[in-house]
């Protein structure tokens, strides 16, 4: 056990090398300055803006901001569901079916909204024509639009009495050209140098140990792989996700995957300190994190290492459903990191971790994925947990709360609410419909605590934008494909409202100067409260259903 915690620790001192320098070049990036190693790039960016057109050069309020956001995304959902329910007549397209319309929406929805939920095997169900031209380009874009969106709420925080958020299309633009596409490039790369499969080949033919004829897929995996984890996308090209091995070949693909899940949303906590100008308001939110981090990554480890339903068998390690190639732990190490950020890629089969080993990946995911979280999303989720920390803060004292030099009013927390609140019910109730289907038994292959808690999971991951499942669940049908669909737009998108309308509230005001009276975010009692306000948020909310589903598993094994 104490050799996964060295290599724990060891995962978290690389991200943090990795990640302090991204953020400081992703800041300069995002705020129109292009360093010199990169100005290769310019013609890219300028072409684009002519494709978009004058629209890309006019400041935007909140309401113009959000507009352009989902028009985006409704133009992007509705290509791929064309795309998807034609490709047996695209190129390319001949030994797969279309799709029916309930799964292409489920899909489209799934990838334009960066949740990557999956009701199908990606291999024997798509064409490399759509994996490429579908499924890779909304990696992209989806984070793109996260980032932009954070980006718009760092401007609001940290400018004074000017609303205007800036241009999505720049916003949008610079982000995939300068850090995700290079990023992307980079990472694909070296994970084809690792053996994982980029192939423009549909598959070939072989013969099997028994004599029997087979057939092995092949595609454009390696640039697809890139994206989905840089992305914190997680869409595996392969129905079995980086657990197979031509999507995960090496101990080393397996590192640099599950580094790549957290740079960005770590390096965008730095960026956050460059941007305000005040690393230490970076570093309350690192600690944060770290602390939730590590600390998930501790319980899982331990859990499937002592749990005592396979000390029979296998000593007291629960190998079952884990690649022996990455053992218990870089498999507990992936499992929190695709929950903490809303990735939702897998290396282990979740429904065969101990019960308390699955609930913990399954908290992170209902703190609402801030924890690291998606690229922008995951920051912007921690400020709206942070602006609630300082509200309360000030009522506990009696002062006006302030943030950053600036007051936190009514408005500001209604927003702040918003997001927290949003996932937090679509997960609620989206569990209580599927409990409440009448042929709710006919889609689980199990029973009793861990059939609720096979639910429980698969509304948790489509309500906070993650896309990982604990398997046991049969997703491929019309009530959960249109269900799921609802509940990952309403929970992307409303939250992405609210923030772009609070940063245009926060960039309206003055900023007030600091005295001996206001509030410190640094310190560590801050960051304690901070911490109180996550856990009692999340336990309040979901200690009561947890207790029906993998606690009451627990208590009850033998």
């Amino acid at each position: 056990m104490s050799s996964v915690i060295y290599q724990g620790l060891f995962f978290l001192f690389i991200l943090l090398v990795l990640a302090l320098p991204l953020g400081w070049y992703i800041k300069e990036i995002m705020q129109g300055n292009t360093p010199r190693g990169v100005r290769f790039l310019q013609p890219l960016e300028k072409f684009f803006y002519k494709v978009i057109g004058p629209i890309s050069k006019k400041e935007m309020s909140a309401k113009r901001y959000a507009l352009n956001v989902i028009l985006l995304s409704c133009s992007s959902m509705v290509l791929l569901i064309i795309i998807l329910m034609t490709q047996h007549w695209l190129p390319g397209g001949a030994a797969v079916k279309n799709l029916s319309l309930s799964l292409a929406l489920n899909t489209a929805v799934s990838f334009v909204t960066n949740t990557n939920w999956q009701a199908y095997a990606g291999e024997t169900t798509l064409s490399n024509a759509s994996q490429m031209f579908g499924l890779t380009v909304q990696n992209f874009v989806s984070a793109g639009v996260g980032l932009s969106v954070l980006v718009a709420l760092l401007r609001g925080l940290s400018q004074v009495k000017k609303k205007a958020l800036g241009n999505f299309w720049q916003d949008l633009t610079r982000g995939l050209v300068y850090v995700l596409l290079p990023l992307a490039f980079v990472f694909a790369i070296l994970l084809v140098s690792q053996g994982t499969v980029q192939s423009f080949n549909s598959g070939v033919a072989y013969q099997g140990l028994e004599g029997k004829n087979l057939w092995l897929y092949l595609g454009p995996v390696a640039s697809q792989v890139a994206i989905k984890q840089l992305g914190t996308n997680g869409g595996g090209f392969f129905g079995a996700n980086s657990a197979y091995p031509f999507e995960n070949p090496t101990l080393f693909s397996n590192f640099l995957e599950n580094i790549t899940i957290l740079l960005i949303p770590a390096a965008l906590i730095f960026a956050f300190g460059f941007w305000v100008k005040d690393w230490k308001q970076g570093r309350t939110i690192m600690i944060v994190s770290l602390f939730f981090l590590l600390l998930a990554f501790v319980g899982v480890a331990f859990s499937e290492y002592y749990g005592p339903e396979f000390a029979h068998v296998l000593g007291s390690t629960n190998l079952e459903g884990k690649e022996i190639r990455f053992g218990v732990g870089w498999s507990s190490l992936w499992s929190v990191g695709t929950t903490a950020a809303s990735n939702g890629s897998v290396n282990a089969m979740l429904d065969s971790f101990t019960p308390l080993g699955g609930a913990i990946p399954m908290f992170l995911m209902q703190l609402g994925e801030i924890i690291f979280g998606g690229v922008g999303s995951g920051l912007y989720g921690m400020l709206a947990f942070l602006l609630l920390a300082v509200f309360i803060a000030g009522l506990l004292v009696g002062r006006t709360p302030e943030y950053l030099g600036k007051k936190i009013e009514a408005f500001d927390i209604k927003m702040a609410s918003l997001v927290i609140l949003t996932p937090l019910m679509l997960t609620l109730f989206g569990a209580m419909a599927l409990v409440l289907h009448p042929d709710v038994f006919s889609w689980l292959t199990n029973r009793g605590p861990h059939a609720f808690s096979e639910l429980l999971y698969g509304a948790t991951s489509l309500a906070n934008n993650n896309g990982s499942a604990f398997g046991g669940l049969l997703a491929n049908t019309p009530f959960l494909n249109v269900l799921g669909s609802l509940m990952m737009a309403v929970s992307r998108y409303l939250p992405i409202i609210a923030i772009l309308f609070l940063a245009e509230n926060m960039g309206g005001k003055k900023k007030a100067a600091l005295n001996s009276g206001t509030l410190s975010t640094v310190s560590a009692t801050f960051v304690s409260m901070l911490l109180i306000v996550i856990l009692v948020i999340g336990a309040l909310s979901f200690l009561p259903v947890l207790a029906l589903g993998p606690v009451a598993e627990f208590f009850t094994m033998k």
